[in-house]
């Protein structure tokens, strides 16, 4: 059963629905940090990983793109478009760092993935002012995404007993979560 059509469908869902309230709890928290504008945790993200991680790159590229498209549909065509300009770059990175040979570390994953992101989103709003101001944001953004990086690599590895319950593959038998230490 797990294996079905609609399983897959089931399963989407609820990842794209967990994505989106990770995106809801992150836009309340972050004022709370009294982090600069542009700046977010990126706990959604946590998903598109999982699902790289412990399902396929389809499912998290089905993810990504479904994200994008729901922050186009609620805050615009700005935000749409910088969140898949950062989500290709970011997903790009991790199918990267998964390809290649050896092992690396979770928080080197991560922190690549929320780094490419930072810097998708940053080409995007290049893009969109056809300036290069928004580069100079580049430095404060790297920054935020070192720390961040390590933040969801640990709330990631935090949830896997929750996400083992609805996934496919067990969490301990992933071939790609093996290639990271």
């Amino acid at each position: 059963m797990r294996n079905s059509k609609s399983f897959r469908a089931a399963l989407m869902g609820m990842l794209f629905a967990l994505a989106i309230v990770l995106s809801f709890v992150e836009s309340a928290i972050t004022p709370l940090l009294g982090l600069m504008p542009a700046m977010k945790l990126g706990l959604s993200n946590i998903v598109v990983m999982y699902a790289l991680l412990f399902l396929s790159g389809r499912y998290a590229a089905a993810l990504m793109v479904l994200k994008a498209l729901f922050a186009f549909l609620t805050r615009g065509a700005t935000a749409g478009m910088l969140s898949m300009a950062g989500g290709v770059l970011s997903l790009l990175v991790l199918c990267f760092l998964l390809w290649l040979p050896g092992s690396i570390s979770g928080y080197v994953f991560s922190a690549c993935g929320a780094l490419a992101h930072n810097l998708g989103q940053l080409a995007g709003a290049a893009v969109i002012l056809s300036s290069g101001a928004a580069l100079s944001y580049m430095p404060v953004l790297m920054i935020a995404g070192l720390i961040v990086g390590g933040v969801t690599w640990m709330l990631l590895k935090a949830l896997l007993p929750y996400f083992e319950r609805i996934s496919p593959v067990k969490c301990t038998q992933s071939k790609r979560m093996k290639k990271l230490r």
